[in-house]
């Protein structure tokens, strides 16, 4: 980390584009949490195992959780996207490099923002719709789905990562 350029990475329209998304996703989500909290009962699922299956129950305020780890992970992220010189790298950074790698480092981290919001946005819809009756669980197709959704863009930045070395 000592000695790595410290660039300004001007956002693309496509990065402008994923916040924005982001953002009123994470606005929408608020919206859908609160708007269904007085309709839920006084016990909600908290917790799913692997098969999508709830294993734990607590009142409903609860559901709040949700939107606010949501929300302190996307506060989070921006505020660190502004720093990529701190990020880990699998590959060496140098000035020449530096420009691309980050380019391409804090467009990962805006997808990965969006795609947590969208898991915990489907966590909490889920949520919702298991406490009204209208489900049984997440489903099993929850956690592949959500695996997927983390680790395909993670490997994609990853190895456009090592090319953009070469």
């Amino acid at each position: 980390m000592n000695g790595r350029p410290k660039i300004k990475i001007k956002p693309t329209k496509t990065d402008k584009t994923l916040e924005i998304i982001g953002l009123f996703l994470l606005v929408g989500f608020w919206c859908m949490t609160i708007i269904n909290y007085t309709k839920l009962p006084e016990v909600i699922p908290t917790h799913y195992n692997g098969m999508g299956e709830a294993d734990g129950f607590g009142g409903k305020v609860n559901i709040l959780i949700l939107p606010i780890i949501a929300t302190i992970l996307f506060i989070g992220l921006t505020k660190l996207n502004k720093y990529p010189h701190l990020f880990n790298f699998p590959t060496k950074i140098t000035p020449e490099n530096a420009l691309e790698q980050y380019t391409n480092a804090t467009r990962m981290m805006r997808i990965l923002k969006l795609v947590i919001v969208v898991i915990f946005g489907l966590i909490g819809f889920q949520t919702i719709r298991f406490a009204n009756g209208q489900i049984n669980g997440l489903g099993k197709w929850f956690l592949p789905m959500t695996m997927g959704l983390i680790f395909i863009p993670l490997i994609y930045f990853i190895a456009k990562s090592f090319k953009r070395n070469k």
